[in-house]
């Protein structure tokens, strides 16, 4: 028919990788072939200088893991993988600040011919420096603070007093000294005018009875 199956083998890696001097990091890469796997499987990892340069192997793999001998990765390249679980993994011990650049992971399957080579750019800080706060922040966290305690001491003085006052306003309240009283007041002049009605009456009631 003129169709030719080509035999493919397909490679994955993580774009970007974070790590921290001194603490070992994870460089992943995983495969996928339409072949099985044999001891023909070659795995290779490269590195490129973030100021550029020439391309440096670091790490070899054919039966058994070769991490590179010389170099600036001497000693401190470890195998994580398992080809027979598509993994091609390693780690690096102890990374440093010159560390930064591009890890490339290539995976050659016989009779695989085709396939991708992904690479992972490799971002080495001190982790002192990924948690320290910039100046600005720091003096914005100096000036907002204590306003914002005082706002909040002033919120809760009112809610105290609130509810102080609607309490007083569900127990009574007091008579104001002008309010008028329905209650009748005896006093010691209402008495004295009493008493003087019924002298006038009296008076006359006697001269009614006696005309001479």
């Amino acid at each position: 028919s003129g169709v030719c199956n080509v035999l493919s083998l397909e490679i994955k890696a993580n774009p970007k990788v974070r790590a921290f001097v001194g603490e070992q990091v994870l460089l992943k890469c995983s495969f996928k072939s339409s072949s099985p796997i044999t001891e023909s499987l070659l795995v290779d990892w490269t590195y490129r200088p973030l100021t550029g340069g020439q391309m440096e192997t670091i790490f070899h793999y054919q039966s058994v893991p070769h991490p590179t001998a010389a170099g600036k990765f001497k000693d401190r390249i470890a195998w994580v993988g398992n080809v027979a679980h598509g993994d091609a993994s390693i780690a690096i011990l102890s990374p440093e600040l010159s560390d930064n650049g591009t890890f490339i992971c290539s995976v050659k399957n016989p009779p695989d011919v085709y396939h991708n080579i992904p690479q992972t750019v490799l971002v080495v800080t001190e982790r002192g420096l990924a948690f320290q706060l910039t100046s600005a922040a720091l003096l914005s966290i100096l000036v907002f603070l204590p306003s914002i305690l005082v706002v909040i001491l002033l919120l809760v003085r009112l809610g105290r007093k609130f509810r102080v006052m609607k309490e007083k306003g569900k127990c009574g309240y007091k008579k104001s000294s002008i309010e008028v009283s329905d209650e009748p007041e005896h006093t010691d002049t209402a008495g004295c005018g009493g008493k003087l009605r019924e002298w006038c009456l009296n008076c006359v009631d006697t001269d009614e009875e006696d005309p001479y």
